[in-house]
């Protein structure tokens, strides 16, 4: 438990870090002058960073010092939480965060590998229950913690406030954390594979922010942009095909649970972070209410998460069954997403809590042990890998979700402005289309602009269901199938025999 505090402290830090500004944004690009697409590239840029990194990460750790691999990662999130929070314009405050999120990624897959390599997987159950209770209870508690730094203090707070907690985590690790490092010089990195992921990745969301916005979905930069996505991803795929170790290990991804549980990681990634990115901005502009306001809206939400989580793990731990919770909560977040796929500027706040705890619940039943029930059926060899693999699929997902839907929100938003005003009388250019900041439109004109902004958020909640279905679809053909009680697999009886007659032939 003593060196389980350091890497809760770390996850804790770096996930709040993803979210604090989901809040004070409305606020940050108002003061920088900002655009609705500069609003979803300060959370896109970190996640991904994290996304990209996340594989590499993970094999970094079965060739290196975890422990130091993570402490390098917490210098990285220290460096860009600086700079980032002395940004002058938006562009820099981008930038910062896109480093932000290299130590993100080092810490969403280092813990798990870390945790994984010290507990079973059946004891790791009630240590994950705690591990995503901390990562919902930062997750939601973000915005509310940006709200009151907004409002108390400076928005620039939000990135200064987390760096003496991150200080302390590296302390903490230093002092607890004892793990035997066994150097396996066998251990490659594909350099190769990880740059064509990264580069296809970041063509296909810088396309799906710009487009329908800077130029039609019909057009040139359309094609040369899916274009060379295709042909890069593809390229990546023929790398790690062939790579002796590959970034994204092949042989486990193939396998049927490992498959399933990567498909409905990515699914929650994509709603939950896509989903829930936006509804600072739905509290705040939407309905008028404060950012320390909108964050208090979202603790529903943070209950859900740490309640489910740390009770679904305490029952794990003792049943060694994880499937039946995998499946309860992509329902659950299907069905709090549907529900909040209903609301607009004058839905009632008690509904709103209803369906944003369902929602929580959902994912802190799922996401952590979905993670695990990865592990199970994976090697020791192989957990850094593995659990970069499906750390970087719930990242990929979570960064599209946010950049498909913040590209929705934006077109509608800027749609139902302009038909407002233009009813209204109001002569409308489309740079204010998408404006932010409300407070400088004129008192009438500002109820147009709400209702534009929380009409919008209900119709991306819905786009959130059908991704958070689908990940049920998938989970639903898991192959139940309990959790073993030892840190590593067994070895295979060909392997015992092989080692038999090689110490009998010495």
């Amino acid at each position: 438990m003593k060196a389980l505090s350091g890497l809760l402290i770390v996850m804790a830090v770096t996930m709040m870090s993803s979210t604090i500004v989901s809040v004070a944004l409305p606020q940050i690009i108002g003061s920088l002058k900002g655009t609705q697409s500069q609003y979803t590239w300060v959370v896109t840029a970190m996640l991904l960073t994290s996304t990209v990194s996340t594989p590499l990460w993970g094999r970094l750790a079965d060739l290196f010092d975890k422990k130091l691999l993570l402490q390098v990662g917490i210098g990285i999130f220290l460096l860009a939480s600086l700079g980032a929070g002395f940004s002058q314009n938006t562009e820099q405050l981008i930038v910062w965060r896109a480093v932000q999120g290299l130590g993100l990624g080092a810490a969403q897959v280092l813990v798990q590998v870390v945790i994984a390599a010290m507990i079973s997987p059946k004891e790791r159950g009630k240590y994950n229950g705690y591990l995503g209770a901390v990562m919902g209870l930062s997750t939601v508690a973000g915005p509310l913690l940006g709200g009151v730094i907004t409002e108390a203090m400076d928005w620039r707070w939000c990135f200064f406030l987390p760096i003496p907690f991150a200080v302390f985590a590296a302390f903490m690790l230093q002092k607890t954390l004892h793990l035997k490092h066994v150097r396996r010089d066998d251990v490659k990195i594909d350099y190769a594979g990880a740059t064509l992921i990264a580069a296809g990745v970041s063509v296909l969301l810088v396309w799906i922010t710009f487009v329908g916005d800077a130029f039609a979905w019909a057009s040139w930069q359309t094609g040369a942009m899916v274009g060379a996505s295709a042909v890069l991803l593809g390229l990546s795929v023929r790398v790690e095909t062939k790579a002796a170790q590959p970034v994204v290990p092949v042989h486990i991804v193939k396998q049927r649970t490992p498959a399933l549980a990567i498909i409905g990681s990515a699914a929650v990634g994509m709603a939950m972070f896509g989903g829930t990115v936006f509804l600072g901005q739905y509290f705040q502009i939407g309905r008028g209410y404060s950012p320390t306001q909108a964050g208090l809206l979202t603790i529903p939400m943070m209950l859900g998460m740490m309640i489910s989580a740390t009770v679904s793990g305490r029952i794990i731990s003792n049943t060694g069954k994880v499937r039946p919770f995998i499946i309860a909560g992509l329902v659950s977040l299907a069905a709090g997403f549907a529900l909040m796929s209903t609301i607009d500027h004058e839905t009632s706040l008690v509904l709103i809590s209803g369906a944003m705890m369902l929602v929580g619940a959902g994912v802190g039943m799922s996401m952590q042990n979905m993670v695990l029930a990865l592990q199970n059926g994976v090697s020791m060899k192989d957990m850094g890998a593995a659990s970069g693999a499906v750390a970087f699929f719930r990242s990929l997902g979570g960064t599209i979700g946010v950049s498909v839907l913040g590209a929705i929100l934006a077109s509608e938003v800027a749609s139902s402005i302009k038909e407002g005003f233009t009813k209204a009388g109001v002569p409308v250019s489309d740079s204010q289309g998408g404006s932010l900041d409300v407070a400088s439109i004129p008192e009438p004109l500002q109820v147009i602009v709400r209702a534009a902004y929380a009409d919008g958020t209900g119709h991306i909640f819905l786009v959130s269901t059908g991704i958070a279905l689908v990940g049920l679809v998938a989970v639903l053909f898991l192959k139940p199938k309990s959790l073993r009680d030892t840190i590593d697999l067994p070895e295979p009886p060909v392997a015992e025999e092989k080692k038999e007659k090689e110490l009998s032939a010495s």
